[in-house]
């Protein structure tokens, strides 16, 4: 799959970036080999693969889950400048 200069070029202002025009060629051409690894990836039949999450089958050593510090959920909201129920009441944000 190849991408042209102008896909490269429209790419590049949605994401507001300034490529100059010396390197579009260069860009034009990494991202089509990029593309065309991505197609090669998709082509392969993997039907029969068991996903695999760590190629060691290391099992990770997690810490204890114990409270290490006291509930100060009181202390904090009394401080709040306003609350109710329990929650944080906050400025409305979007319109």
């Amino acid at each position: 799959m190849s991408i042209s200069k102008e896909e490269v070029l429209k790419v590049a202002h949605l994401a507001r970036l300034a490529i100059s025009d010396d390197k579009v060629n260069e860009y034009t051409q990494t991202l089509s080999n990029i593309l065309d690894l991505v197609a090669q990836m998709n082509s392969v039949n993997t039907d029969n693969v068991l996903p695999v999450y760590n190629p060691l089958d290391a099992v990770q050593s997690l810490r204890a889950d114990e409270i290490t510090e006291k509930d100060q959920r009181e202390l904090y909201q009394s401080i709040a400048p306003r609350i109710e129920e329990g929650l944080y009441l906050v400025p409305k944000v979007i319109e």
